[in-house]
């Protein structure tokens, strides 16, 4: 008599951090329940994150030039040029085809997953990690989202926080639950109170640079924020400052030396340094929890890092680059996601003003005794603790089995 087959789950998420936030759930998932059978469907990129983990995907596309941010400025054009419909036409037809052998669908972001999921005509359940109540004080789901999520086939509604929860609930949407944000479980941050601070010198304030991870945008952020250091120096000279850099492996390459040069600074191995060796700033690809955890205050041009670092209690400086990531727009509506721990200066891509307007704002931060216990309750409420990849997985076995 045939053994009957693992239960199959398709988990389909249409960005770079959907998948992070799909990787880290499918881990908990196989731990719970070893046994599955994970496939799934990134909708852009080519699902780094699923591929590391071994997990099938029924289709790789190609990295498109938005990275998913298609809302922003020219990026939609760009990724029509890239190939953007004849990309979806593929990856539609996949979902029809090969989805409907799936148990179950998870959909992790926002309509788009949603669309693929209907696809598949299997259940599901719906993970919003891409939006939240806390943006305009209501969620305003679009109308396919509001009908696909009341439609019997989807078993659980789970939000990123507990105000986009209740808000959800109240709009009559009794299924929607918050069982955590796996974000505060994402390896290599292991952003836990297991992880060691680094090792500051006594007497030093820690700064954390945040620069993002997508290049070469990384790369101008990075050099921004460390001209943000050199105006803290020169703001508080007096001030023994202890600058990290939390970066990607390959950072340090030719092209950021050009960059360094380009204004006045200089590449190290293990750090860049101003041109009057005034200000030097450590660049570490291998500790970003312990360099996170042992900050005073967080420099930010990040998506992820940042939510991390809120989640940790940490206050957050947000300088606008030129993007197409990390612009004034992301920075503001990042602003209202995160709360009062987070502080954007600037309306456009920052200038010697604005850069000195942030070093002014960063020592008022410094100086602030009730800032550390005010940032701490904002991550708990707006970010949560770790533990959410283990909770959604939970919520998902148990939509499984009804």
């Amino acid at each position: 008599m045939p053994q009957p087959r693992a239960p199959r789950i398709l988990l389909i998420s249409n960005g770079h951090g959907e998948d992070l936030n799909g990787g880290l759930i499918a881990d908990q998932l196989l731990a719970l329940r070893p046994d599955l059978e994970l496939q799934a469907l990134p909708i852009v990129g080519d699902g780094q994150a699923y591929r590391r983990r071994g997990i099938p995907l029924l289709h790789q596309g190609a990295a498109l030039p938005s990275g998913g941010m298609v809302y922003q400025g020219l990026n939609l054009w760009r990724d029509l040029a890239a190939g953007l419909v004849q990309q979806t036409i593929l990856q539609f037809w996949v979902a029809w085809r090969r989805g409907r052998e799936a148990d179950l669908v998870l959909c992790i972001g926002d309509h788009v997953p949603m669309a693929f999921a209907w696809l598949t005509g299997r259940p599901a359940v719906v993970f919003l990690v891409s939006t939240s109540s806390h943006y305009e004080g209501r969620l305003r789901l679009s109308a396919f989202s509001r009908r696909f999520c009341r439609r019997p086939a989807v078993r659980l509604v789970l939000t990123r926080d507990v105000f986009t929860a209740h808000d959800l609930q109240e709009q009559g949407l009794s299924r929607a639950r918050f069982c955590g944000y796996p974000i505060m479980d994402l390896a290599p941050a292991a952003v836990t109170s297991e992880v060691p601070p680094l090792q500051i010198p006594a007497g030093s304030t820690a700064i954390t640079l945040l620069p993002g991870s997508r290049f070469p945008e990384c790369l101008h952020n990075l050099l921004l924020l460390a001209r943000l250091c050199a105006a803290l120096e020169r703001q508080d000279p007096d001030r023994r400052w202890c600058f990290h850099a939390a970066v990607l492996p390959g950072t340090e390459g030719r092209e950021l030396r050009a960059l360094a040069a380009a204004i006045g600074w200089s590449l190290e191995p293990g750090r860049l340094v101003s041109g009057e060796g005034r200000v030097q700033l450590l660049l570490r690809s291998d500790a970003f929890a312990p360099i996170l955890r042992s900050s005073d205050l967080v420099l930010g041009m990040a998506g992820t890092a940042v939510e991390q670092a809120v989640g940790l209690g940490k206050p957050v400086v947000q300088i606008p680059g030129r993007g197409p990531q990390f612009s004034y727009a992301f920075a503001e509506a990042q602003m209202r996601l995160l709360g009062p721990a987070v502080f954007t200066v600037g309306t456009g891509p920052a200038g010697e003003a604005e850069l000195e307007q942030a070093a002014r704002l960063s020592l008022e931060l410094l100086a602030d005794p009730e800032l550390p216990e005010g940032c701490a309750a904002v991550g708990l409420e707006r970010v949560g603790p770790p533990g959410g990849s283990r909770g959604i997985a939970a919520a998902v076995l148990e939509a499984l089995r009804s």
